[in-house]
């Protein structure tokens, strides 16, 4: 058996935040979740719908594997990334790793991990690994996966070599910390306003604020867009509400992480994008009980209210971003 000694196995509320952790832990830099995820410019929205799909679905941060490099390139963090089409190739990536004493990230599809407990394809998901046998890899998932994780090789090259929406070709990366350690307090500026420039001026309608106007007009007609609304509906709630998917969870994140920043820089902006974010999530959260409701029980005024909400969200989160954009000016 090979284990990385020296890991900090701490399961947090979001994977690519709970994978950078021990990733930078184990180099010596220890932020906390919602100061990495505002760092690398994490929030965002999307409404994304193919006909491909069997139900929209709604995204409240960036790409996967964005937040990850804009936090090491931020905080001048040297990113090794691999990917490959071969599993066997992909498997001695790691393992080097590992043998030379490093953890490692990966972003593989959570579906065919044994452990998990919601059954549903997200190609976007990130994991740790830090240690392996002949038979079993350990890792470290969000705290509501459970942490400090166990899964089957089998079922970890399955979930490494899944082709669909948002899937990466075996990623796996590490990261090294320069020395001495970036003080992130010299960052938050920077991120703020990308972050901010980014959501306010999206490229395309389904992106940003934008996003979320397209979401207050279709979130009102989802039960024409699902053939089990009884199923669909509530699912899409609770991906919103505990994994982050568009809901309440990434504005906590960034609400926490404004909240922290103000204890570094003196801003009237970051105290407005804070107080604002606040009343975001909340509403966030009242957005999701909404739709589960409707789903739950045929009332489709639920939705009408849900829309009504997203309406309201879209010209809050353009205030606060407005605010944000004015940091350091």
């Amino acid at each position: 058996m090979t284990t990385v000694t020296g890991i900090d196995a701490r399961g947090m509320r979001h994977c690519e935040t709970t994978a950078l952790g021990v990733l930078l832990r184990h180099e010596g830099l220890d932020l906390s979740e919602p100061m990495m995820f505002g760092l690398g410019s994490g929030l965002s929205f999307i409404y994304w719908d193919s006909k491909a799909m069997a139900f929209p679905f709604l995204g409240g941060r960036v790409k996967p594997f964005a937040l990850t490099e804009n936090l090491a390139g931020r905080l001048g963090l040297e990113l090794a990334v691999k990917e490959t089409t071969s599993g066997r190739k992909a498997w001695e990536h790691v393992t080097a790793a590992l043998d030379a004493g490093r953890p490692v990230g990966l972003q593989l599809d959570s579906y065919h991990l044994d452990y998990f407990t919601s059954k549903v394809h997200f190609g976007g998901h990130v994991v740790a690994l830090y240690g392996y046998d002949d038979h079993t890899a350990y890792l470290v998932d969000t705290e509501q996966q459970g942490g400090a994780v166990s899964v089957s090789r089998d079922s970890l090259a399955r979930a490494r070599a899944a082709r669909g929406p948002m899937t990466a070709r075996h990623r796996s990366f590490t990261l090294t910390a320069p020395r001495p350690l970036p003080d992130p307090r010299a960052h938050i500026t920077a991120a703020v306003t990308a972050c901010a420039e980014a959501f306010l001026h999206p490229p395309i309608a389904n992106l940003g604020h934008r996003g979320i106007d397209k979401a207050a007009k279709l979130v009102p007609t989802w039960h024409e867009r699902t053939d089990d609304p009884r199923h669909d509906l509530p699912q899409a709630a609770a991906l919103m509400e505990h994994a982050g998917t568009g809901g309440a969870l990434f504005r906590n994140l960034y609400r926490d992480f404004l909240a922290e920043s103000t204890q570094s820089l003196d801003s009237p902006h970051l105290r407005t994008g804070h107080t604002l974010y606040t009343e975001a999530a909340a509403l966030w959260t009242h957005v999701a009980a909404l739709i589960a409701k409707a789903g739950e029980t045929g009332d489709e005024q639920c939705l009408t209210e849900a829309g009504s909400t997203l309406r309201d969200l879209a010209q809050i989160e353009r205030e606060a971003m407005s605010a944000l954009s004015r940091l350091g000016r």
